[in-house]
């Protein structure tokens, strides 16, 4: 299980490796090297093995010089030595600084995508540095803030206070009790969170952080979406689940096998947008009319059967968390660790929801709090698991999500509603961390289709990379003969609203011009055309790096496997490897080849192949194109 922790990041690292070269334009392509036949691939996979130690050696180079550089502005002739006062004092003395301050706040909410968790006892912009607020200065920095972001022309924002506690390292480190009180006449020192986010949001512009549940069978998942989408709670029979559910066969048997899509959105201070008792559930309409920030549930199958559907919905969904339901009367079993495996190949961040603690027995739910810590404490894992219990704990989590070392787990009850106020909060904080970037070429992988009447195919998905507006001039494909067809963007919708333009990290769907429904399918990809540069072109073949997490035998060549690169899901055969016969745990260079029909892919993106008990994941390195 180590392996497989150090694999994923360095396929992380080789994603980003790749998004870097193709915003520079310095990506290169396999294209002249399209045309080679089987007599050069065992010459092309050795070469690819001798350039992953090149690349890394010229990567350590450059690091090697940068470190060397000096980016002191102070020290260049004629500048002007930094004048700037503590954050500190800027809280405390607005009107002097209030220049500075409005700064800062507008820098840190801009690079928040419209919101940021701002520390009042700790320096923005170096969170390791801390100071000390009495009692009195943490009311008066307080206000000053409030005022600030409400006042000033440059910031349009609303202040939340997320939590206030006595600090308690300054109160030891000044001699005082921490169990002084207010009226005592002692001193009190405080510390606090608040929330800075922007009121005018339009929908184009909508911060939207997708989640993708998963876990084993029966374990409470659609359920705990229900109350959270409709607000109610459910009566332990299923009762919130029911308007989840796609097909007939799920009402009847009460597991989903099918991608559901669920919104639940905040508005400028944190509040749950369109929230009732329950009696109905809004719509996505008025839950976008009132967000600031929309949280995209994408509900996965857990029964062992629709595994294919969930790994589908983990690649070609592309979420920025994982939210894993462990039953606290049964513990994580089954699919649980699967899904569980999946994420952390993708490393993606999870947190954990164990549910049903109002009908589990204490010592049954401590053993499985027990078989969470030495699961996340393995060396397969690594994560720290941290439980929440309280407003502070759940700031902090949500804080430090992004560093992938820590592992929120909540606990909860549908029925109760027992920690459901924290899981809400979690959600509200959660920020965004992807790595889609708008200055590349327009990018888009079709998850879904749809023919809608009196408006034509539709097809939905997220943008992966680059802006598109109505009207753009697109290719869409490959086909089955890997071909690319022009077409045009009739319309674009964005959380069921219509919007003029798509950006990258977005979830959206297009209305295409003169496009049959028969026509598109699941693994398509939409890309930008344009006059000058050449068709895009499918790829039969690819070389990619694999590491074997799980197989009975041994791997040899003709071995062939279900293949998930993004929203892509065919079957693979493998043409070629770099030794006689590959087995668990080893990795190898391997070229593959798709056995239907070409597929549009990348270098340096994910794959994941399975086949039975066997699982391997990988990163693709080279690209061959043709048919």
């Amino acid at each position: 299980m180590a392996s497989l922790r150090d694999f994923s990041e360095y396929v992380h690292s080789q994603s980003l490796s790749s998004v870097a070269a193709r915003r520079n334009g310095t990506a290169t392509t396999a294209a002249t090297t399209g045309t080679s036949r089987t007599s050069t691939t065992t010459t092309a996979v050795a070469k690819t093995a001798k350039s992953t130690s090149t690349t890394s050696n010229s990567i350590q180079s450059e690091l090697d010089v940068l470190a060397l550089l000096t980016l002191d502005d102070n020290s260049i002739s004629g500048a002007t030595p930094d004048t700037t006062v503590s954050f500190k004092t800027c809280l405390l003395h607005t009107s002097q600084h209030a220049a500075q301050l409005t700064s800062v706040i507008e820098r840190l909410v801009e690079d928040g995508r419209g919101e940021y968790i701002l520390s009042l006892t700790r320096e923005p912009e170096d969170t390791s540095v801390r100071f000390e607020l009495t009692a009195a200065e943490y009311a008066t920095a307080l206000d000053n803030l409030r005022r600030l972001c409400n006042d000033s022309p440059a910031l349009d924002c609303a202040v939340t206070e997320l939590f206030c506690a006595i600090d308690e390292a300054a109160m030891k480190k000044h001699g005082l009790s921490v169990d002084v009180g207010s009226g005592g006449g002692g001193v009190q020192y405080k510390t606090g969170s608040v929330l800075i986010r922007e009121r005018a949001v339009t929908v184009s512009d909508l911060l939207e952080i997708r989640v993708a549940v998963v876990g084993n069978v029966d374990a409470g998942k659609s359920t705990l979406l229900g109350v959270l989408t409709k607000g109610g709670l459910d009566d332990g029979r299923g009762k919130a689940r029911v308007n989840l559910f796609r097909y007939k066969h799920e009402l009847e048997t009460g597991r989903t096998s099918s991608v559901g899509m669920e919104i639940m959105g905040f508005d400028d201070v944190g509040k749950v947008a369109g929230a009732n008792d329950g009696s109905r559930k809004a719509s996505w309409k008025e839950i976008v009319a009132g967000s600031r920030k929309v949280i995209t549930f994408i509900d996965l199958a857990g029964h062992e059967k629709y595994l294919k559907t969930t790994v589908f919905g983990l690649m070609g969904g592309s979420p920025d968390f994982v939210m894993l339901m462990v039953g606290a009367n049964a513990g994580m079993i089954g699919m649980a660790k699967e899904h569980m495996g999946v994420a952390l190949a993708l490393n993606v961040p999870v947190f954990i929801c164990i549910t049903k603690i109002d009908m589990c027995p204490p010592n049954v739910l401590q053993a499985t709090i027990t078989q969470l810590n030495k699961i996340l404490r393995s060396a397969g894992c690594r994560k720290l698991p941290i439980f929440i219990d309280s407003p502070q704990a759940v700031t902090e989590a949500a804080t430090n999500f992004v560093s992938q070392r820590i592992c929120p787990i909540f606990q909860i009850s549908s029925v109760t509603g027992t920690g459901l106020d924290h899981v809400r909060m979690f959600l509200n904080l959660l920020p965004f961390h992807g790595q889609f970037t708008d200055d590349g070429p327009f990018e888009f992988e079709i998850n879904d289709t749809f023919s809608v009447p009196f408006v034509g195919t539709v097809v939905s998905g997220v943008v992966t990379s680059g802006v598109v507006r109505a009207g753009d001039n697109v290719y869409i494909g490959p086909d089955t003969l890997g071909q690319f067809t022009a077409t045009a963007i009739r319309s674009i919708e964005r959380k069921r609203q219509a919007v003029d333009i798509a950006r990258a990290g977005q979830s959206v769907s297009f209305s295409m011009k003169r496009i049959r429904r028969k026509d598109v399918r699941k693994g398509m990809v939409v890309l930008g055309r344009n006059e000058l540069q050449q068709p895009p072109r499918a790829v039969r073949e690819f070389i990619a790096e694999v590491l074997i997490l799980q197989h009975a035998t041994t791997i040899k060549t003709r071995y062939q496997a279900m293949l998930h690169v993004g929203a892509v899901a065919q079957t693979c055969a493998i043409v070629e490897l770099d030794r006689p016969y590959i087995r668990t745990g080893d990795r190898s260079i391997v070229k593959f080849r798709f056995m239907l029909r070409p597929e549009y892919i990348r270098p340096g993106q994910k794959l994941l192949f399975r086949e039975g008990r066997t699982r391997g994941l990988g990163v693709v390195k080279e690209v061959f194109h043709g048919v």
